[in-house]
């Protein structure tokens, strides 16, 4: 079939979006998702016999599993957790509930398109960014955003995700919780205050991110390299992979995460980063297509609030040590990071001193 005339009106305006264009079984990929040569997967380096860290924190108070939380943040900035508590049986609910949306009919669809949306607490995109992304990845995501503030949020949520992704949210605040109250401490603060939990998870962005099929997985990407804005991101994944996180800050190295059943993949976002003094670090990843199968991920961001400030906290500053990062409001951070589009870590340039 013959690609749409203006792919954005179609995929944004009439709600179709990268869904719709897999659904049109095209025989080229549309030039906007066409990636220069240097980013597809046939151009970077593969980091043999290197993974992910694997976590086993069925006893959160071990202090060995505290040891190797910390560390992992510190020399990858990237860990999968297992026996985390959360049932199997929750994780494939919400992994199902996000091929239930994508599945429904694009008149349904795109009730929850910005400015058709009841709520600013349920918003479907494509994309990074697509208006203003230069390349675009081959992907939709539905963003539900959980915030302790507003009331009864979920009410306003599409049937067929509000029941499971509130019922998910729920396990993974408990699970995002324990890993900052250990990530902190490793940092000497020995407590999270209402203050620090607003900078550190006042709001939990959780996607459903639906990977369609892809004409020419070869020349596109599901998402382009970048750091999560977040203080941790907790993120699910099915069965079909395609994520690659950077095995070496220095090297252009990438490892492939491969999905492990019942595991949660931990990553450290921008803001531990800052927080922490570069401690932690955030890590540039990606996602590459296979084109075989609809693939699907679920990322919940823990985000500040707006209007909180986030700097180094006194407690990582030992020793006499430098900041390495100014003080900056949350919401004009998150409002550089989406002008600076998926561009691997440029945006946390913003807040270094």
């Amino acid at each position: 079939m013959s690609q749409p005339e203006n792919i954005i009106e179609f995929m944004l305006t009439q709600g179709h979006g990268v869904k719709g264009l897999s659904q049109l079984k095209l025989a080229e990929l549309p030039e906007k998702f066409v990636q220069p040569p240097s980013e597809r997967l046939d151009s970077i380096k593969i980091a043999e016999g290197k993974s992910i860290p694997l976590i086993d924190v069925s006893n959160w108070d071990n202090p060995n599993v505290a040891h190797s939380i910390c560390e992992a943040a510190t020399k990858w900035g990237f860990f999968q957790i297992i026996n985390h508590g959360i049932p199997v049986e929750v994780l494939d609910d919400v992994i199902q509930c996000a091929h239930d949306f994508f599945e429904l009919p694009v008149d349904e669809r795109k009730k929850y398109l910005p400015g058709n949306s009841p709520t600013k607490t349920v918003t479907l995109k494509s994309s990074f960014s697509a208006r203003v992304d230069d390349y675009m990845d081959w992907k939709d995501h539905l963003v539900h955003l959980v915030d302790h503030r507003l009331e009864k949020e979920s009410e306003f949520w599409p049937a067929v995700t509000r029941d499971r992704m509130s019922c998910y949210v729920s396990w993974a605040r408990l699970t995002i919780k324990k890993l900052l109250q250990i990530l902190l401490k490793g940092i000497n603060v020995e407590e999270i205050d209402e203050d620090r939990e607003r900078s550190l998870m006042g709001v939990l962005a959780a996607s459903l991110v639906y990977y369609p099929e892809c004409p020419r997985p070869d020349l596109a990407v599901g998402s382009g390299r970048h750091a999560d804005l977040s203080s941790i991101t907790l993120l699910l994944q099915d069965d079909v992979g395609g994520l690659y996180a950077r095995a070496d800050t220095d090297q252009e190295e990438w490892m492939f995460v491969a999905p492990t059943k019942g595991a949660l993949i931990v990553n450290v976002g921008d803001t531990l980063q800052i927080l922490s003094n570069g401690k932690y670090q955030s890590i540039e990843h990606r996602v590459f297509l296979t084109g075989k199968r609809n693939r699907v991920s679920v990322p919940i961001f823990a985000n500040a609030l707006t209007d909180s400030i986030i700097g180094p906290l006194p407690e990582a500053l030992g020793h006499g040590e430098k900041p390495k990062y100014k003080h900056v409001v949350f919401g004009d951070y998150f409002q550089h990071f989406l002008s600076k589009g998926q561009d691997g870590k440029q945006a946390i340039n913003f807040a270094a001193i």
